[in-house]
């Protein structure tokens, strides 16, 4: 059996065993099966290895897509140098799991991006700062795009919500959320932004795909702004994390 799967805490929102089970049976592979494992707390990981023997690879979604880097043998270039990793492949060594780490987030997001916009914008505002919020700011800053975080609390380079400025809202060209916010089941969530600075034609892109219109895109639309979800941008990572698994 080749089993594979997805760590994270919740999981009830995640489309992913889903996806896989109907890709395995699609394709007749009938020794392959894909669970959530769902982990309260990251250093349960371990443990979570010695149970599952037959564990070839595994995504990483919310919280731990950074946390996760503590409990790996190895890390791809990219995947460190974002500082995030949402894609684990496992292969054994002297009898033991050997983690190697990899970041399909920002490959994904980038030609979901590119797909969306007639041109590229001076600036973007990226909406947290959290393991996903570190691929789109790597992937806007390749573009030449001046990234803007926005958080809870003062950081730098950036705003805190309550300090961010209508104009710095209205010049952005794109506007991430990278928040959980929206997501099924709060799906009346959305980030704390003033959204009558919205202006027609900029992009918000939300990276939730559960439901298929958050609260934020939906805000968006009734501004004349173009929304994307982070439907497409979830099945190029699935199959960036696919080949990594059988490389």
């Amino acid at each position: 059996m080749r089993l594979f799967g997805i760590i994270g805490f919740p999981l009830g929102h995640s489309f992913s065993q889903k996806h896989f089970t109907e890709k395995f049976e699609r394709e007749q592979l009938s020794d392959h099966a894909y669970s959530k494992f769902e982990l309260p707390d990251i250093g349960m990981l371990p443990g979570l290895m010695e149970r599952e023997p037959d564990l070839c690879g595994f995504n990483v979604t919310i919280p731990w897509k950074v946390k996760v880097i503590e409990y790996l043998d190895e890390i791809d270039a990219e995947a460190a140098e974002i500082g995030a990793v949402n894609t684990v492949k496992v292969t054994r060594r002297d009898g033991r799991p050997w983690l190697k780490g990899y970041n399909t987030d920002a490959p994904a997001f980038r030609e979901s991006l590119l797909t969306n916009l007639m041109t590229l914008p001076e600036s973007a505002l990226v909406l947290g700062t959290g393991g996903a919020a570190k691929s789109v700011m790597h992937t806007l800053i390749d573009l030449n795009i001046i990234a803007i975080p926005v958080s809870r609390s003062p950081v730098r380079g950036g705003y805190s919500y309550d300090e961010l400025p209508g104009e710095v809202i209205s010049e952005a060209g794109v506007i991430v959320n990278t928040t959980p916010l929206g997501m099924a089941p709060a799906t009346d969530t959305l980030p704390p932004i003033d959204y009558s600075c919205l202006i027609e034609g900029q992009l918000l892109f939300d990276l939730v795909y559960n439901p298929p219109v958050t609260a934020f895109m939906a805000k968006g639309e009734e501004h004349g702004c173009l929304t994307v979800n982070g439907g497409e941008m979830f099945l190029i990572q699935a199959d960036l994390a696919w080949n990594i698994w059988n490389e």
